[in-house]
């Protein structure tokens, strides 16, 4: 319930971080999420209540919800006009080297200090981040005089700023009406679904399941982490120089028929093997299908950042909602054998989506 909630706060916070950091800037923006979340990897070592771990969980949603995505959007839109997809897949990527470089030490430690020392190491990490934040980060390409990647002009800071809320939830009303909107979040929801809320929420306690140490499968989550950098990079390169529709069709085929094998590889004692191969399709592509396909001509620039942090909140509504059911499904059964069949076969209606 706690991750679900996490997972869901994450997702709803974007849209209007979004608009926060065009009124507000990046900085401030970014810095207050870095503040929330250094004290809530502090005070989750004192947890001792249920209510307590949900309201961690939704201070961690919401910190990392206003970084998450929209920030590689909003940097990606303001200081590039050439190759977006590519500057999106190396952002993205970050993700995958920092579950890299994190999970294995995290996994040492767990087994040998205990979970707290973990939460230390992230507060202290968050709270240099803050200051790098603060003293390094710029705005605009105008503010050290250049102009963004691709262009020959230096370009204006806008001088009108919005509310970010009545910004946010005007960007929904007008994408709402476009057809590409909802079958963007419609193929999100499912990759949610199918990763974050499955592979990421669940793997770990599936491997117990299957006799591998909780250390191991953090080493194979680590080992998807190499994939997820490799693959987020690719798609976005691929995006800049393909049909995205065809490629969101193999991506999702591929997934969804590597989640349906998982099962029988668990069986088979090929989890090692299984698990590198279902990261290449259930983690490593998912980002690429960055919205900025939709401009220009079902958004306008300057609603693009919103719409895209909506997109993902459809993302993270398939994460949470899988990440609950999957967590009922196995106290039922007393396997995960049906989640990841079901998530296979939303995978395959997901590309059709794609397609769509």
């Amino acid at each position: 319930m706690a991750q679900a909630l996490q997972i869901a706060l994450f997702g709803l916070t974007g849209p209007f971080a979004a608009a926060a950091m065009e009124r507000y800037g990046v900085r401030k923006t970014i810095a207050c999420a870095l503040v929330l979340l250094t004290c809530a990897s502090l005070a989750v070592t004192r947890v001792t209540a249920l209510w307590q771990l949900l309201l961690w969980a939704g201070c961690v949603g919401i910190g990392a919800g206003s970084i998450a995505l929209t920030l590689g959007a909003t940097v990606a839109n303001r200081w590039f006009l050439k190759n977006r997809g590519t500057v999106l897949g190396i952002f993205t990527a970050g993700n995958a080297t920092g579950q890299l470089v994190f999970l294995p030490m995290f996994g040492a430690l767990i087994e040998h200090q205990g979970w707290r020392i973990c939460a230390y190491i992230l507060s202290v990490l968050m709270f240099v981040l803050i200051a790098f934040f603060c003293l390094i980060m710029r705005e605009r390409p105008v503010d050290v005089g250049i102009p963004p990647w691709g262009g020959k002009t230096i370009e204006p800071a806008p001088s009108h700023k919005r509310n970010p809320v009545s910004e946010a939830l005007g960007a929904l009303q007008d994408a709402s009406r476009s057809r590409t909107f909802w079958l963007l979040a419609g193929s999100f929801f499912i990759c949610g679904a199918s990763t974050n809320g499955l592979i990421g929420a669940h793997l770990v306690p599936a491997c117990g399941d299957r006799g591998i140490a909780e250390t191991k499968a953090a080493g194979l989550l680590a080992l998807m982490g190499v994939f997820d950098l490799c693959g987020t990079t690719m798609s976005g390169w691929l995006s800049d120089r393909w049909d995205s529709r065809w490629l969101l069709f193999w991506y999702y085929s591929l997934r969804g028929l590597s989640l349906l094998f998982l099962p029988f590889a668990f069986g088979l004692g090929l989890s090692d093997f299984r698990s590198s191969l279902c990261s290449t399709d259930s983690i490593g592509w998912q980002r690429f299908h960055q919205p900025s396909g939709l401009r220009p001509r079902h958004l306008a620039e300057n609603a693009l950042r919103s719409v895209f942090g909506w997109i993902f909140t459809a993302h993270q509504l398939g994460a949470a909602s899988t990440a609950l059911a999957t967590g009922w499904s196995r106290t039922a059964v007393g396997n995960y054998d049906a989640a990841f069949i079901t998530s296979g076969v939303l995978c395959l209606f997901g590309s059709m989506l794609g397609l769509a």
